[in-house]
Parts: structure tokens; sequence; C-alpha cells
């Protein structure tokens, strides 16, 4: 016969059963998630993070937290999302570096130690010259390059950085050696945009987002976007395979994703209300606000997008010497 003591028993190894549950299992989230930013506040990736945590609140009920994780090139904060619980209550933004800094040796973590959940953005490389250079199409700066290899300088991040392993791939996707156009280290696309209004570098292949109001006052011009497609804000700016038949593409990536082992549905339940985010209005305006595109990208398409991205980093960085793995 059940006493009350024995019921007070069963009732309490219920409830440590249903503790003990995983996470997956329960009405998931039920408490705060933190949303960790690899980079400092106040740039584009710390833009985007909390544009999305903001609406990722409303469709998930809880706060979504921001929190900046900055040091050692990215490598503080990567390691941080791959190394959390894997709970679905520390997620974070995964940036293209984690598809450069293994080849660095800066650390072992690759893509595959996360769990893809949605893309956040692509920010596309376009080949940025000044308004008066004599090269009025990519085809023009390339013959300039092949007949006087050395002369023009390109810039618009540090050695190694995503912009300088975007000129580097396309010249050598044409047959030119990956350094024709020596590369002239600089603090950001900013500074190398400041130094091609000057004259002190021919070539800034960054982010034409980043260059877009230089474009738009008349002191830059774009030749190429390094995308299978044309930009719906600049259509008139032709594609690489467009301008020289070249099939190389680049794009720095800002995405979402958790540690790996996610458990499936917190994952899909993550995915659902990142795509629901930027699918909204607010997110559509926010990007248009700073000149960005909307490029939101499920679990499985980035994936595959993240994969070839680290192959094609990895190579240009062989070829440049940077990669030592």
């Amino acid at each position: 016969m059940l006493t009350r003591r024995s019921l007070g028993r069963a009732a309490a190894l219920a409830g440590a059963a249903a503790l003990a549950r995983p996470a997956s299992a329960q009405a998931y989230p039920v408490r705060p998630i933190q949303f960790i930013v690899p980079w400092g506040a106040g740039g584009g990736t710390d833009y985007h993070s909390r544009t999305i945590a903001a609406l990722m609140e409303r469709e998930l009920g809880q706060p979504v937290n921001v929190v900046n994780r900055t040091g050692g090139s990215g490598v503080v904060g990567h390691s941080a999302i791959a190394e959390a619980a894997p709970d679905g209550y520390t997620i974070g933004a995964v940036t293209v570096e984690i598809g450069m800094m293994h080849w660095q040796g800066l650390t072992r973590l690759t893509w595959r130690d996360y769990t893809p959940i949605a893309m956040m953005n692509l920010v596309p490389a376009g080949v940025q010259v000044a308004a008066d250079s004599p090269w009025r199409t990519l085809k023009d700066m390339i013959d300039a390059i092949r007949a006087n290899p050395g002369r023009y300088k390109s810039s618009g991040t540090g050695q190694g950085g995503i912009w300088h392993l975007a000129i580097a791939g396309l010249l050598q996707s044409v047959g030119l050696p990956p350094d024709a156009a020596p590369w002239i280290p600089s603090d950001g696309a900013a500074s190398g945009l400041r130094e091609l209004v000057a004259g002190g570098v021919h070539i800034v292949p960054c982010g034409i987002a980043e260059a877009a109001p230089l474009i738009r006052a008349g002191r830059v011009r774009s030749l190429a976007v390094m995308m299978p497609q044309r930009l719906p804000a600049f259509p008139d700016v032709p594609t690489v395979k467009e301008a020289i038949g070249s099939d190389w593409t680049l794009a720095s990536y800002l995405s979402v994703m958790g540690p790996k082992g996610l458990p499936a549905a917190i994952a899909r339940r993550l995915e659902e209300a990142a795509l629901k985010a930027m699918a909204t209005e607010q997110w559509k305006a926010a990007m248009e606000a700073r000149g960005f595109g909307v490029n939101p990208m499920p679990a499985a398409e980035l994936a595959a997008f993240v994969e070839k991205s680290d192959r094609d980093l990895g190579a240009v960085m062989r070829a440049l010497g940077l990669a030592r793995t």
C-alpha cells in the first residue's frame, strides 16, 4: 500500500527525472541564450549579431544576450562557442576566419567543430579602383598586371586577411602568380580605400558594401564582384565570370552556429527562429541602412558553403606561403 511518504518519494523522483531530461525533450528555450561575438563592438559582425539577437528573442520568447569575446585574431570568441555545452544556451557568430585560422596554425578549430544554424549574411568581395584609374574593366586591370607583374599594389586588410586572399585567388585563377599585385597591409577596408583615393595603391578588393559610399560619391569604381550573380544593389557591376571568364568567387561570411553536438530538435528550433528573423522587414531595413545585402541560408546550405570556402581559402593560403598546416 502506498503511504504518504512513498507518494512523496515518487513525486520527488518524477521531478528529478524531469529535470534530468535532455534539453531537447523540454520546451526549449526555458532560460536566456548567450550569443557570442568573436569581434569587437561596433563592427559589422557585431551589428549583424545584435540585430539578429533582438529579432530571435521575439521568436524564441527568451532573451538572447550578445557578449563580445575578442582576442587572438578571433580565436578566443570562436573557441568559446565551440567549447560551450551543446545545450542550445550558447550560440554565436562564426565568421569566415574559421576557414583561415587553422591554416595559419592559430587554432585546430575548423567549421566541423560547430553545428551550423543559419547564414546571417555574405559580404561579397568587389574589385575596386580609383575613379581616375585608366582601367575601365576587370580585363584592363588583369592585362596591365600581366604585362607589369609587381608594379600595381593592392590593399584592404592585414597580410593574409580575407581581402588579400580575394585578390590572390583571382590572380591565380587566371594563371598569374598570387602575389602579382603586391599586398600592402592596412588596418582594414576603410584605410585601404583612403589609400586608393589618395593614389597610394591601385586596387582594393574589399567588400563592395564597404566601398559603397565612395562608389556613390564617384570617387571609386567597382570593376567586378566575386559572386556567381550580380548584386541587386549594384546591378551595373559585372561578375568576375562575366568580366574575364574566371569562376573565382569569394565572400566574407557571418553565420550563426552552436557547438558541435547540438541536439537536432534544438538546432532546428534555432534555425527556424533565425530564418524567421531574417525574413522580417526590420532585418531588411537594418541591412539596407548599412549597405549590406540580404543573404539568408538554411543550415544545410550553410554547411556546404563553408566547406567550399575552407577549401578555397586553404588553397590560396598555401600558394601565398601563408599556410602552416
